[in-house]
């Protein structure tokens, strides 16, 4: 190849390569003649050279050996030549290189030409590639140029000042006069690229963001301006007048309006007319009202606005186009929480996209069913969801299975034991116990369908930890036989201990499943009144059980019997002598134990123990105890605050409680924080009442 071979020959030179090693050979020709010809004093192909280099460089070649001729034609003065120089630099250099420093002065003086077209040029580069330090260097010429008469300039001004900010954050207070200004302008490139620094500007500083509440009423005008606007073939994209200018209005409406109840009342009026004046039959008018929908709900707007929000989110579940669907679930998802009754109008709609072929719109589906299930939709909501588990790939059936959802639907979910099986995570456990516990109008329900499920297959250790939990808390209910919610069933005092002997003596219960059985057991004894010597001879069984968690239990039970015995029928004693084995559940934590030791009428000694028994160690566990002012407390220095995984070790700390009053004592509340996995964590667990710890003396 000649030295002199024009661009267009050398792309069909390196097109027609047959092989990369053969292309790799015309660019390392090409290449070393460019650099001859670099060397030249007197080069007249120079921008011809420089404009190949780059195309060599898209390639993915080297092409940094050109920087230096990028820096020598951002001087010259012929703009062909500029032109080239200011693309290779764009190309070619980054802030890192000192190189670019070369280049300030250059920029400096083009940014004060008197050809628009230079100052351009000038402009974009300083946006796409100025460094911190250029950027304070030239932020005063680019404030000037805001205040330009020449709409051209303005715009990349704008869109200049931008980078500016994002490098070097307190320059905004500099533009944020000009930028004020500029949202008078007619030209719909100067208020783009306004909003676009407003945005920024606002984002970066809580200050600047009061300032420019102010301008709410001029956005409104402006937007107004747009919606009600007749045609305009240079702002029209299918129907809609200029969408790009609408959504980043939007946008910064947003921002403007949140938590800002008087800028949101200004803005309300506008978005409903936006909202039912936009033509949702095109993409780009969807574009904007997805932008209204997530200005709407993120002010504090009407609630009918809200509805009328939730409604349009409602039709883009019913559009063809995946994308549309899957932006509408995941905004649903969002809010279904502060407007569940508005959502719930799209609930058939949502459970059909479950059937839906694309995976990420089927996960999104599901996550939004599962928030939606209730108890009066319920049975409905359970048929679609089986389904729709019996069904579904494996990588959501864990998610199917474990949901943190309404206490129906996660009994149901845990009893399939066709469907969720061994997909139930670890954390299932603790986050059911804590439903089950709060809602205390099913435990009758609850502990009937979990008896049944044990009954039935002992396999899912999920499962039966769960129903061990809840029998040994409630199983006084089983035996009533009585339950709105479950079909009736007679169950004996023999019936539920061999069920939980069962799962003792069976193989596949692991050490934990056994513990939970065994607790269970144990708290049956003060709600049994024929079978109290049975439960004392399992429990003597596990004292010499090989393993040392399961016998500590034991032993420990054990001693209840002896020392506590009398108090296990007085009425107000019950609940305190199950105080003595009482396990509080905290979500990831596995357990956190609580014992007891009464030393007089007003004064109890609590000895919390927690341990971790999920894969991950846990870090900074610190306990917090909270009561009421009539009772004194006195937390003595935990043993530590690292809790290893697979529980190997725990973490103690004793808790002193003073009722010189002899008031009864009630409303404990223990606070456990946690590192784990780089996350901070924290759970709050109330003790309801102490009935062992009053004036009674019991």
């Amino acid at each position: 190849m000649s030295l002199s071979v024009p661009l267009h020959e050398m792309i069909r030179a390196i097109r027609s390569a047959r092989t990369q090693c053969e292309e790799r050979g015309v660019i390392q020709r090409e290449c070393a003649a460019i650099r001859a010809q670099f060397r030249q004093a007197d080069n007249g192909g120079r921008s011809h050279n420089l404009a190949k280099l780059l195309y060599v460089h898209m390639l993915g070649y080297p092409a940094h050996f050109g920087q230096m001729e990028c820096v020598r034609m951002i001087g010259s003065p012929r703009y062909s030549e500029k032109r080239v120089g200011y693309l290779g630099a764009m190309m070619l250099l980054d802030e890192k290189q000192d190189a670019s420093l070369l280049i300030t002065n250059s920029i400096k003086n083009d940014l004060s030409h008197s050809n628009q077209y230079v100052q351009s040029l000038a402009l974009c580069t300083l946006a796409c590639m100025g460094s911190a330090e250029m950027c304070r260097d030239l932020a005063s010429e680019i404030d000037r140029l805001l205040r330009a008469s020449n709409s051209f300039i303005k715009k990349k001004a704008a869109l200049c000042a931008v980078h500016i900010v994002r490098k070097v954050q307190d320059l905004g207070e500099l533009f944020a006069p000009a930028a004020r200004s500029l949202l008078t302008e007619k030209n719909h490139g100067v208020l783009h690229g306004a909003v676009v620094l407003i945005t920024e500007l606002c984002e970066r500083n809580p200050e600047t963001l009061k300032q420019f509440r102010q301008t709410v009423p001029d956005l409104v005008q402006i937007m107004k301006g747009l919606v009600i606007s007749s045609y305009s073939p240079d702002h029209d994209v299918a129907g809609v007048s200029d969408p790009f200018l609408q959504v980043r209005i939007l946008r910064l409406l947003r921002i403007l309006g949140r938590n800002d109840e008087a800028a949101s009342d200004a803005m309300n009026d506008l978005l409903a007319q936006v909202a039912t004046n936009t033509d949702s039959t095109k993409t780009v008018g969807n574009a904007v009202l997805y932008e209204t929908v997530l200005t709407v709900l993120d002010i504090n707007s009407e609630s009918g606005l809200r509805v009328l929000a939730v409604n349009i989110l409602g039709r883009f579940l019913l559009n063809n186009d995946r994308n549309i669907r899957y932006i509408a679930m995941t905004s649903l998802q969002k809010i279904v929480g502060t407007d569940h009754n508005a959502v719930q109008r799209h609930r058939g709609t949502i459970v059909d996209c479950l059937k839906d072929q694309d995976a990420s719109v089927k996960r999104r589906a599901l996550e939004l069913s599962l928030a939606l299930v209730s108890a009066s939709n319920i049975r409905s909501m359970m048929k679609e969801l089986l389904l729709f588990l019996s069904s579904c790939p494996p990588e959501l059936r864990s998610q199917a299975a474990s949901g943190n959802v309404h206490i129906h639907c996660m009994i149901v979910l845990h009893t399939n034991t066709g469907s969720a099986g061994g997909d139930v995570r670890d954390e299932t456990v603790p986050n059911l116990i804590q439903l089950i516990t709060n809602t205390s109008e099913l435990h009758c329900y609850t502990v009937h369908k979990l008896y049944r499920a044990l009954l039935t297959d002992i396999s899912q250790q999920s499962l039966v930890q769960v129903a061990c939990w809840c029998i040994g808390e409630y199983g006084e209910l089983l035996l009533r036989g009585e339950c709105q919610e479950a079909e009736p069933v007679q169950v004996s005092e023999d019936d539920i201990l061999d069920a939980l002997e069962t799962v003792l003596q069976s193989h596949m219960s692991s050490p934990a499943t056994r513990a939970y059985a065994l607790t269970a057991t144990m708290k049956l004894s003060t709600r049994i009144t024929d079978n109290v010597d049975r439960i004392r001879s399992i429990v003597s069984i596990y004292g010499s059980c090989i393993d040392v968690e399961l016998q500590q239990r034991a032993v420990e039970y054990n001693a209840l019997f002896k020392k506590y015995d009398h108090m296990r029928y007085v009425r107000k004693s019950v609940a305190f002598f199950m105080f003595f084995i009482s396990t509080i559940f905290v979500s990831m934590l596995s357990l956190l134990k609580i014992n007891c030791e009464k030393q007089s009428d007003s004064g109890l000694t609590v000895t919390l123990t927690a341990s971790n028994c999920t894969d991950s160690d846990i870090s900074s566990f610190t306990l917090q105890a909270a009561v009421p002012k009539s009772v004194q407390l006195h937390m003595k220095a935990p043993s530590g605050d690292f809790l290893p995984s697979q529980g190997t070790a725990k973490v103690t700390q004793m808790v002193v409680l003073s009722n010189p009053n002899k008031v009864g004592l009630r409303n404990l509340w223990l606070r456990v924080s946690y590192s784990k996995q780089g996350s901070a964590f924290q759970d709050t667990v109330q003790i309801d009442s102490f009935p062992g710890f009053s004036a009674a003396g019991h």
